[in-house]
């Protein structure tokens, strides 16, 4: 099985802690989907990272879609429930999540254009999404939906999502007054699979 993908990418960093949580060997193809020539577009038409190659020849791309390919596999420990709304419900966060990645992705692009190019307007944008997604899983952090020691789908993604806007500096005060929300991101980073996928420092 191989995992293409980017180092510094938080989806692909999703899928490498799912792969290794449940202690399924892989071999990661580090491609840069940004560059000019990008060798992911022979994996995904879209040229966006991650992919999945399995051994059987198999091509998933989209990190929800390898995440419901890697659980079909059956490999314990589960990451999403039996039970199709508690399902749903892990799966709302993890889109959550991703939305929180694409937000400060898009919010990365922006501030690498030149100065007199950027949209303070886009940035402010980003910003808010992400802010009102950050409160959003305090308050299921608040009321139960998700424990700050629970391991599922939807608690690797959030905490991937925080571990990207530390690692680029978007949205740098986001912890303040969401104690729960720390105490979840720090508890995922204390577990071997976090601390082997941290992204490199530049």
């Amino acid at each position: 099985m191989k995992l293409i993908g980017s180092y510094t990418s938080p989806f692909v960093r999703k899928i490498s802690v799912l792969l290794l949580e449940k202690g399924i060997t892989f071999e990661f193809v580090n491609e840069q989907p940004y560059n000019a020539e990008n060798g992911v577009a022979q994996y995904n038409p879209l040229g966006k990272v991650p992919a999945l190659l399995t051994d059987d020849g198999e091509c998933w791309f989209d990190s929800p879609i390898i995440a419901e390919y890697i659980e079909l596999l059956g490999i314990a420990p589960a990451m999403v429930p039996r039970e199709p709304k508690a399902a749903l419900a892990v799966r709302q966060i993890e889109a959550l999540a991703d939305g929180i990645m694409d937000a400060a992705l898009a919010s990365v692009r922006e501030q690498a254009r030149p100065a007199a190019q950027q949209s303070e307007t886009e940035l402010l944008r980003q910003r808010e999404k992400i802010n009102r997604s950050l409160d959003r899983c305090e308050q299921l952090l608040e009321d139960g939906s998700i424990k700050t020691d629970m391991l599922n789908l939807a608690t690797i993604a959030l905490a991937c999502a925080v571990g990207y806007l530390n690692f680029r500096h978007v949205s740098p005060g986001w912890c303040v007054e969401r104690p729960l929300l720390v105490k979840l991101a720090e508890t995922l980073f204390q577990r071997e699979s976090f601390a082997r996928t941290e992204p490199p420092k530049a």
